[in-house]
Order: C-alpha cells, then structure tokens, then sequence
C-alpha cells in the first residue's frame, strides 16, 4: 500500500487491470477485475447523456475519489479532459465504481472497488501526483486494430494504441498530452501548443 497504481480498462474483455509499482522497475499487474457492467458500445463518449463510456487518457487525483459514492465507493476519472474538451465533448460524473449498474460509467464489484479505492488512494497519499487510467476499446494490438480497419472510430483507435503500446513496451505509463484533437505522447506531448491531460487540481 502506497506503491504508485496505473489502471488500464478495456472494454470489449470487460476487464480492468490495477498495475503497481515498486521502486524503480516497471509497473507489474497486481490484480484483474472483471467489468460487471458498462454502458454504451465500443467507441468515445461524445455528449451529456449518450450513456456513452468514455474511451481515452485520463488522471485522478484525490479530490476524484469518492467515498461516499452512491454507488459505494467511486473514481471520478475526469471527463471531459483536455483532449475531449479540444472536440467540444460533453459530459460528467464519469467514474469507476462498484455496484454494477451504469450510466456512462464502469462499474465492477463492491469488494472490487473496496480493494482498488484503497490502493489509489494510498498512492496518492504517499505522493503519487494523480493516478493514470487508460480505457481502451479493446487490447489494442496491431491484429485486434486490423480486424478493424473499417470501423468509424478505427482511426481514433489507432491514435490511442500509440499510447498503448508505448507502455506495452516500457512498463511505464506515457506522458500525454492533447494537440488539434489527437493525442500526442512523450516528449511531443512537452510541446507548448499541447494542453496537458491533467487530474483535478
């Protein structure tokens, strides 16, 4: 507890991964949960109230976390960020929480939720500045996104898996920022014409 924590979602396995990091290594799959219920399809949320899952790059930070969650325990993951906002996307109180019901939201377990609140949190407390959490379409990898070539989002698709990929390689989230409506990553995402993806300040 209070090691830092990535998240990474992916919707079509229905499945979201609580990554850990200890020291200076990479980060190491701590635990799977499965995804009880999401609402919407494969594909970004684009206005209020299209019952849409966000799909993208996102950060939380501690005034994200909800303990108090109607839904039992809640991580506000802070949609509309930079990128959404570039594309006049709409929407809010998006999260991750327990109780396995949604309306835009990812919703997993309460004994599920328990265990990943408390490790964000922790993370955060002990310094970690916010919390990355990555919701994919599905794995992104070069095959899964062939599949797909003609899908309307295929081309928001291949965006998000450079992200993908370039944690698949590192074992280290990317730094991402947001640019004319991509996003960008690593030292491009330091340009100063780029919004940043930021946690709640």
């Amino acid at each position: 507890m209070g090691d830092p924590a990535f998240v990474r979602i992916f919707k079509r396995e229905r499945r979201l991964e609580l990554w850990m990091q200890h020291g200076t290594v990479p980060f190491r799959l701590f635990r799977s949960y499965g995804i009880c219920c999401f609402s919407g399809g494969l594909g970004p949320k684009l206005r209020e109230g299209d019952l849409q899952a966000p799909e993208g790059f996102y950060r939380v930070g501690r005034k994200q976390l909800n303990p108090a969650s109607r839904h039992h325990r809640a991580l506000n993951l802070g949609f509309p960020n930079a990128f959404d906002q570039q594309l006049e996307r709409t929407g809010s109180a998006l999260m991750v929480h327990g109780g396995c019901s949604s309306t835009g939201c990812y919703a997993i377990t309460d004994a599920s939720i328990e265990e990943l609140y408390a490790v964000v949190e922790a993370a955060l407390e002990q310094g970690q500045p916010a919390v990355d959490v990555h919701a994919f379409p599905f794995e992104l990898t070069e095959a899964a996104l062939a599949v797909e070539q003609g899908h309307p989002w295929h081309r928001f698709w291949c965006n998000l898996q450079q992200g993908f990929a370039l944690f698949e390689e590192s074992g280290r989230p990317p730094m991402v920022a947001a640019r004319e409506g991509a996003y960008v990553f690593g030292i491009d995402a330091e340009d100063p014409a780029c919004a940043a993806i930021a946690a709640w300040s």
